[in-house]
């Protein structure tokens, strides 16, 4: 009998409806020779630093760096009773294999081997390795299931970017907590370069000067002319004048005919920078819904940096565009040739091929899902059509005039052949977007067939004013492509990965720095808080270089291939550890309040001191002995903490009673009074708390 572990439980009930293994079970399916069950996640963690030794609960610089002998791992809490299920169903004698079937990805690969592991089990693993969820993939694949080993370089790399992880960010994160006065500050790996492009961006914006410019315009029949950049207004006018009224002679006529190559096929970041573009969608929810069609069996494996099919599916990308035609009645039904070949090329597929939809939207209800999930189907199918059409085709057409001996220049374009355009339109059109400015979709005038020497009289003018623009701030979009590219320009053509992250993973990289309050959303903008400018003017180069970072991901996936070695790397960001820790060890008594101002909650109301957040909760930083993180046995949050230190009442729920019952009230504060007790090792531990006065609400 084999047991089949999937990531999660959806993923679980779909594989043993395939397979027949149809009997629900405490945590697991069974049936036809087969047990399936799931994991939750991560199931098994890295441990906490306080898991090695008790010298760690305390954040302090000299027990940096952290770097464990041998690592450690823990169960999470919340998901212990189904890693136990697993367990149990690993030792059952009836087990002959293990197959693991988590997301066919390097997280994957990790989320079953540390549960592998953890178990203890030694039994033979079997790999299922497929790009769909269609009952045709899922049959195929449990038909012809891979060794374990075969995958053993990839769970390397998988545990080399785990350590490197918490490597980079515990110790990172404690060094410059410590340093800069004890309000948390969190490195990462990733984050923190990602964190650096952001203030970098906001940092030439803030120092940008703009410009004011005019420009002539000569109108004749319905063609606007324009003259070079004016500096004055007073200029532009004079030109104007003397135009206006006179007579514009064709000087030059330019006409090309041009094409624009249909896209390529998505991967899961150019879905995300799109699906941000036209719906404004973040990356995290672009990512959450492409889980969930590809879970109902509606799009093939979502976290994938490939941009093509290989080369054997030309019948299936062929059976799909079929389907797309019949699934969606705003896509226009017949239209042009379809060119299956250009989007075939087995050499640039990586671990999965490109996303594209499944012919099971031919008989799902698309009713059914969520209007934002039929949004980014839209697209993936759309997008498929588009690269599978022809070129768009326009001749653009070049003018220059003469007026009063100055020259002003028109450009116009004519479309030949819509090609895959007409796709893109008719999604727009459903929509009802604006064309996007950065695929150059602008209506350009459309100018009549001139010649060279054809005279126009009587011209009329105008002027118009404009100013030189900064750089745009960061959008979810263009910080996806900038974290895809980071690094690139200083790396050889051929590496086998670039930039920031993976696309499975940069989505979460903008959350963490939204979360942890470095970062906020204004519209689709992203923009640095004080905190994340400061942070980044504090930190060290090479914890915030992209170019280290993507030189590091680049190594991860060599790695993965066999090409790399585990050991190497570890050793190479181990001594990065160490060598910051060495480097940085003090800064001044000023640097070390600079991410406290502004976070004071209010007065003590034992000695008057500053009352901010620290590390391990809610202090007053005379360190007077005043308790403030609680208040009759429960823990109050920072709303509740600054109506008490305004001396007002706040609501709790569930004190205890001392009979074990519990009660709601209104505490009054009332001044302070001493406390003292001791703890089971004999400690004293004694300070000041508030004095109440209770209110309790009436009883209805």
């Amino acid at each position: 009998m084999k047991l089949v572990i999937t990531e999660k439980p959806s993923v679980a009930a779909s594989i043993s409806k395939v397979i027949e293994a149809t009997e629900k079970k405490d945590g697991f399916y069974e049936g036809n020779g087969y047990l399936v069950s799931w994991c939750v996640g991560h199931l098994v963690e890295l441990a906490q630093p306080q898991d090695y030794s008790s010298i760690y609960e305390k954040w302090s610089y000299e027990t940096l760096p952290i770097i464990p002998d041998e690592w450690k791992y823990s169960i999470k809490k919340d998901t212990r009773k189904q890693f136990n299920i697993l367990k149990e169903l690993m030792h059952r004698n009836d087990i002959n294999s293990v197959v693991c079937a988590t997301d066919a990805g390097r997280e994957g690969e990790l989320i079953f081997r540390l549960v592998y592991s953890e178990a203890g089990c030694n039994k033979p693993m079997e790999r299922l390795w497929i790009s769909s969820m269609e009952d045709k993939a899922i049959r195929e694949g449990m038909e012809s299931l891979k060794p374990g080993n075969d995958y053993d370089s990839l769970f390397r790399a998988a545990l080399a970017r785990q350590e490197a992880d918490w490597l980079v960010g515990i110790n990172g994160t404690r060094l410059f907590t410590v340093l800069y006065g004890g309000k948390v500050l969190k490195v990462g790996r990733v984050q923190t370069p990602t964190l650096a492009m952001i203030v970098e961006r906001e940092s030439e914006i803030s120092s940008f000067k703009k410009q004011q410019y005019f420009m002539a315009h000569i109108l004749m029949n319905g063609i606007d002319a324009v003259s070079e950049k004016i500096e004055s207004k007073e200029a532009a006018e004079k030109l104007i004048s003397k135009c206006t009224g006179n007579t514009a002679v064709v000087t030059s006529v330019t006409k090309e005919e041009k094409r624009n190559a249909p896209p390529k096929l998505y991967d899961l970041t150019s879905l995300q920078r799109d699906a941000n573009k036209v719906f404004g969608f973040t990356a995290k929810k672009t990512l959450d819904h492409i889980q969930m069609l590809y879970e109902r069996k509606l799009v093939t494996y979502p976290r994938t940096d490939s941009q093509y099919l290989t080369e054997d599916m030309a019948e299936t990308a062929g059976e799909v565009i079929d389907a797309v035609r019949k699934a969606f009645t705003f896509i226009p039904k017949e239209f042009g040739e379809i060119q299956v070949k250009q989007v075939l090329n087995s050499k640039k597929v990586s671990d999965h091929h490109a996303i594209i939809p499944t012919v099971e939207i031919v008989k799902a209800d698309l009713r059914a899902l969520s209007e934002d999930e039929r949004k980014v189907l839209h697209l993936i199918a759309v997008r498929l059509l588009e690269a599978t059409s022809v070129p768009h085709r326009y001749i653009s057409q070049k003018v220059t005039f003469d007026c009063a001996g100055t020259e002003f220049k028109a450009t116009g374009k004519v479309v030949t052949d819509p090609g895959w355009k007409v796709y893109e339109e008719a999604l727009r059109k459903l929509y009802k977007n604006e064309p996007d400015k950065e695929k150059g979709d602008t209506d350009e005038q459309s100018l009549p067939d001139l010649g060279e020497g054809e005279v126009f009289e009587k011209v009329g003018g105008k002027v118009t004013e404009h100013f030189t623009k900064p750089p745009g701030r960061f959008t979810e979009s263009s910080l996806l492509s900038a974290m895809e590219k980071a690094g690139a320009e200083d790396m050889e053509t051929d590496v086998e990965r670039k930039g920031l992250g993976t696309p499975a993973t940069r989505a979460d990289i903008i959350e963490k720095l939204v979360k942890d309050g470095f970062i906020k959303r204004e519209k689709k903008n992203l923009i640095p808080t004080d905190n994340g400018i400061k942070l980044i003017t504090v930190l060290p180069d090479k914890v915030k270089s992209a170019k280290l970072t993507a030189d590091w991901e680049n190594e991860l996936s060599l790695v993965a291939k066999g090409e790399a070695d585990y050991d190497e790397f570890i050793s190479g960001i181990t001594g990065m550890v160490k060598d910051l820790v060495k480097t940085y060890h003090s800064v001044s008594v000023e640097d070390k309040t600079m991410f406290s101002k502004g976070d004071v909650l209010g007065r003590c109301p034992n000695c008057g001191g500053d009352v901010v957040k620290g590390i391990y909760g809610y202090y007053c930083r005379n360190k007077c002995g005043m308790q403030l993180g609680s208040v009759m046995g429960i823990s109050v949050n920072e709303s509740q903490l600054r109506i008490l230190l305004a001396g007002k009442k706040i609501f709790v729920k569930n004190i205890k009673k001392k009979n074990g019952g519990k009660f709601d009230a209104y505490l009054i504060p009332e001044g302070i009074t001493d406390y003292s007790y001791e703890k089971s090792d004999g400690t004293k531990v004694s300070g000041k708390q508030y004095k109440f006065k209770m209110e309790f609400p009436e009883k209805k």
